[in-house]
């Protein structure tokens, strides 16, 4: 079981009373959007939560979940958590952080020595200040931090050293924390968004890209460049998001109170 299906269905169990007691009342669809692929354990999870949402809730919410950008892009499912187009979505730390600058420190450049210690970090009270900080400024309702995994390169190219990467066009998430890695080292920072990136490297329009190792299986880079480099230079997380008027509904209605 996963870190975040463990974290949410503490979170689901909860609202079991609330499914049986509540009156009943007209169905609630609501949307959640990510950009990651079907054979990913986020799309999984999440495709397991919205169906326990709707069997513990008596059929009282259903959740259709959009996989793999068909929503839009990382920035534009935050920008539509805010205008109501989407309702729950993961992101990054690093595009959240783009709104409160705090809540992307995680994500910085081997910020994190490894697992145990990005673990102390999720359940600090650090983490929940800086969370506390992004929900008063956005009204959005953080849900959960999830470990995504250490960042890793791939290239037409052997990586062994940080100058091995300068003048390289390197396709990065186009969020601050990932421009200023790429400057840092001395590459071409080409942001591209996440469903284009197989594209991008297959034309040669980018020479690498960086991810952890389930992403790069799951949207098969591996095809289109020939060498990963265990760099772990950044050990990144992802935040499911409740929009603040799915988040605002009745105490004893909402799915993901908890």
């Amino acid at each position: 079981m996963s870190i975040w299906t463990r974290h949410f269905a503490m979170g689901a169990a909860l609202i079991i009373a609330a499914g049986i007691a509540a009156p009943a009342s007209a169905q609630t669809k609501l949307k959640w959007a990510h950009v990651y692929e079907i054979s990913e354990p986020y799309h999984n999870e999440a495709l397991w939560a919205a169906d326990e949402i709707k069997k513990r809730t008596n059929g009282r919410y259903e959740i259709a979940v959009f996989p793999a950008s068909q929503l839009g892009n990382e920035n534009q499912i935050n920008e539509g958590l805010g205008l109501g187009t989407v309702d729950i979505i993961y992101t990054g730390t690093s595009f959240a952080g783009s709104i409160h600058k705090p809540l992307a420190i995680s994500g910085a450049p081997f910020m994190m020595r490894d697992f145990d210690h990005w673990k102390a970090y999720r359940d600090s009270k650090l983490f929940r200040d800086i969370s506390k900080g992004y929900e008063d400024k956005t009204r959005h309702k953080i849900e959960a931090l999830t470990y995504y995994g250490e960042r890793m390169v791939t290239a037409n190219k052997e990586i062994k050293k940080p100058e091995d990467m300068k003048g390289m066009k390197l396709r990065v998430p186009p969020a601050p924390l990932y421009l200023m890695l790429a400057k840092s080292v001395g590459a071409n920072a080409t942001p591209i968004a996440f469903a284009e990136v197989y594209l991008a490297l297959q034309q040669g329009t980018v020479d690498g890209q960086e991810n952890p190792l389930p992403t790069i299986l799951a949207k098969k880079f591996y095809e289109v460049n020939k060498n990963i480099s265990l760099t772990g230079h950044m050990t990144d997380s992802l935040i499911t998001l409740a929009s603040p008027g799915t988040w605002k509904r009745d105490a004893t209605a909402c799915p993901i109170r908890h």
